[in-house]
């Protein structure tokens, strides 16, 4: 068996409003959006988020999450310039002796999003 991809479903009780952060900050476009189902797809080059809004059956009260997602960007400099006075920043813009150039964000619903780059002399 080989793993093909990974799509991320994030649970928000405010579809619209994480459209509006994925789409206006990060530059993701909605590719699919039912308000009757609460669900929504969000893509950006190569990457595909899903969007879910409560299930009933698994008694959700919040969004949760223990972990991050982590993106992989080519001109990090250039993203966090562009978007850091517009979001919550978890950490700014360092380089990390692990050989990574990253920073991190949280969206509009608390998730921890981090982005990275790899050194050049990493």
């Amino acid at each position: 068996m080989q793993i093909q991809s990974l799509k991320p479903v994030l649970r928000t009780w405010d579809i619209p409003g994480t459209i509006d952060f994925y789409t206006e900050i990060l530059g993701f476009e909605c590719n699919a959006y039912d308000a009757d189902w609460g669900w929504a797809v969000l893509i950006r080059n190569q990457v595909e988020l899903m969007l879910s809004g409560p299930n009933e059956h698994e008694g959700d009260r919040s969004p949760c999450f223990t972990g991050s997602i982590y993106f992989v960007c080519d001109d990090i400099d250039e993203l966090f310039d562009r978007i850091q006075d517009r979001v919550k920043v978890c950490y700014p813009i360092a380089d990390f002796e692990y050989g990574m150039r990253e920073f991190a964000i949280y969206d509009n619903n608390g998730y921890l999003l981090q982005f990275g780059k790899e050194l050049e002399n990493g």
